[in-house]
């Protein structure tokens, strides 16, 4: 059985994931607030702290999503359920092109005002590794609005593959969703500063706006050609 087009669908999913920005923003915050209240290693700490929480909790999420999955709809989607996901991804692509990120020269994001308010005011309050750890799920969660779609569509290819792969699969997305959370955390380590990479996101906001949901939409593409197709047996499997 060829397995290519479910893995190729699972990394698609993921490096989609990664375009999104909520966590990227709410680490900003705990190094801008940290590093004028602690010394460089107890910001390390933190900031390693909330990676492993926004990890993690991505991890537990596709995991969850794999196990509701298998439980109710005998792991696998049907093709009209595909196409129903397929029109949320181009939903979600136009969303982000045009109020994922609000107006202005700021990389604020669509974010209810009460829920940025609470995230930022953790971020400048934490001051323990458990307290990053949490901020760190809290913000994988608060982005489960675009997200949750990415989960799903991850999670019924990697019920395609043998049981064997379902941990290693599972892991892989969790780690290239945190990616860019750990390269800003070298970026910074090998000198950048905060204000560096902040100048930078904003400097970019239109380049990420497109990478995001054009990520979005060639996953949509994606499961048309090589799901919806051939769940209707309209392309040979």
């Amino acid at each position: 059985m060829n397995y290519l087009p479910e893995i190729a669908v699972i990394l698609l999913a993921a490096v989609t994931h990664a375009t999104l920005q909520l966590g990227l923003g709410a680490l900003l915050l705990l190094y801008h607030a940290s590093l004028g209240k602690h010394i460089k290693p107890k910001t390390k700490g933190l900031v390693g702290s909330f990676i492993a929480g926004f990890g993690l909790l991505t991890l537990f999420l596709l995991g969850a999503c794999c196990f509701t999955m298998e439980a109710l709809v005998d792991s696998k989607i049907g093709a009209e359920w595909l196409m129903a996901l397929v029109g949320i991804l181009v939903a979600l692509a136009i969303c982000v092109m045009t109020f994922y990120y609000r107006n202005g020269k700021t990389t604020e994001l669509w974010l209810p005002k009460a829920v940025a308010r609470h995230v930022s005011e953790r971020a400048k309050k934490t001051e323990s590794n458990s307290e990053a750890f949490s901020l760190g799920m809290l913000a994988s969660f608060a982005e489960l609005p675009i997200s949750l779609a990415l989960l799903v569509v991850a999670a019924n290819s990697i019920l395609a593959l043998p049981e064997s792969c379902y941990g290693l699969a599972i892991a892989c997305y969790a780690v290239i969703a945190v990616l860019p959370l750990v390269i800003m955390r070298l970026a910074i380590r090998r000198g950048k500063t905060v204000v560096d990479v902040q100048r930078w996101r904003i400097k970019n906001k239109t380049f990420l706006r497109i990478v995001s949901s054009a990520s979005f939409l060639v996953l949509a593409m994606f499961l048309i050609a090589f799901k919806v197709l051939t769940e209707n047996g309209m392309i040979g499997k």
